[in-house]
């Protein structure tokens, strides 16, 4: 074979090669293109599940419980200081200063349960913005020095750094005007621990405690001329027992009171009924039955009677600290009328209102709805309540 044909030859056979390669490649073994861009992502189906918005399904499938964090600003309540003074007669008091509420940022945690019921409630952290004035008041503690009668034409000076003068002799009334400490007056006419009186041209009525007379004595006893409020279930617990001094000193002394804490605090159950318009039995009540007669670490390291500020979760840590059983007494009874035995608006102490916060009545069954987690509480409280009146 010539060298031409040979050539021609090899040629053939590659080019056969080729194409048959080739024809393979397209028909036989085909091979996948990729795109050299992205695809749009929104047009891309991801799968086949179906879309569910977050929140709801939260709401429609949480089974567990869930929390929630609340900052609010709160009134700070002011604490009572007593101090005794023994050029003052034995059961009367005098104002020295009012007492004024401050501010203060409270964050609570709570915890509902899959209904949506609050099941805990608890404080977490608290910020004092305007601090609150504590209140001081004098307790006499003489034997022998006596109430000067007040009449009619008695000169008397205001002991209190500020005393309101009402329409009539009733903290309920509308005030007229508000006078300073030591202001000179003279009274008009004596009624009901009142005293009426003229200052700038106008008349009204100033409390008994807020004065003295030249003496200088108080002049209000607070003996509620002898009535005694009857005891019952549903009583209403916004008015006085209308016990005596003594009568306090009497039902509080007590065989289990072992530390001997309510027979020595007496005296500020009665306290408390004359400046606050609440019944001091019912508060007593409640001390013996959160403290089991002031025995309690709470009452016995904190001089907390109440377990005032206690949560469920941490009880001893988040209760209130008092330098004396007297603050925590004085403040548990300014708490229950002012958050739980009024109505929002009703006129209270010291010319406040009531804010009604927790009111749902002003019996034992009312206040038990919010002050306390345990629905015997009511039944338990009536229990001492009962025991101390058989006493008198």
């Amino acid at each position: 074979m010539k060298s031409k044909e040979k050539i021609i030859l090899i040629i053939t056979i590659l080019t056969t090669l080729i194409t048959i390669y080739i024809l393979y490649n397209i028909y036989i073994n085909q091979t996948t293109s990729y795109a050299t861009t992205t695809p749009n992502v929104a047009e891309v189906e991801i799968s086949n599940a179906e879309k569910v918005e977050i929140e709801n399904y939260l709401q429609e499938n949480q089974k567990e419980n869930f929390e929630e964090i609340i900052t609010e600003e709160v009134e700070l309540e002011y604490i009572t200081q007593y101090k005794n003074n023994s050029s003052l007669p034995k059961g009367t008091i005098q104002v020295l200063q009012e007492g004024r509420t401050g501010t203060q940022q409270i964050t609570t945690q709570r915890t509902y349960n899959e209904s949506g019921e609050i099941i805990k409630e608890e404080q977490i952290n608290s910020i004092v913005i305007k601090s609150a004035v504590n209140k001081i008041v004098e307790i006499g503690t003489s034997n022998t020095i006596k109430v000067s009668k007040i009449t009619k034409g008695t000169n008397i000076y205001v002991t209190s750094d500020r005393a309101e003068i009402m329409q009539e002799n009733s903290m309920q009334s509308t005030k007229i005007t508000t006078i300073t400490k030591n202001t000179e007056i003279t009274v008009l006419e004596v009624k009901d621990g009142w005293y009426r009186v003229k200052i700038d041209g106008q008349e009204g009525w100033i409390k008994g405690e807020n004065v003295t007379s030249t003496n200088p004595n108080p002049t209000y006893t607070g003996e509620n001329n002898g009535t005694i409020t009857k005891l019952s279930f549903d009583m209403a617990l916004n008015k006085p027992s209308g016990l005596s001094l003594e009568q306090f000193k009497k039902v509080l002394t007590d065989s289990k009171d072992v530390n001997n804490i309510f027979s020595e605090n007496a005296e500020y159950f009665y306290y408390i009924e004359q400046q606050y318009n609440i019944n001091g039995i019912f508060v007593a009540a409640i001390g013996i039955h959160e403290s089991a007669w002031g025995t309690s670490k709470i009452a016995q390291n904190k001089n907390n009677l109440f377990g005032y500020g206690a949560y469920d979760s941490s009880p001893y840590s988040s209760s209130y600290n008092f330098d004396t059983y007297a603050e925590g007494i004085d403040l548990i009874a300014r708490v229950l009328v002012k958050y739980y035995l009024n109505p929002n608006g009703t006129a209270i102490y010291n010319g406040e209102t009531a804010s009604g916060k927790y009111y749902s009545g002003n019996t034992l069954t009312a206040v038990n709805k919010k002050y306390a987690t345990d629905k015997n509480w009511a039944n338990a409280v009536y229990k001492y309540m009962e025991y101390l009146y058989k006493k008198i």
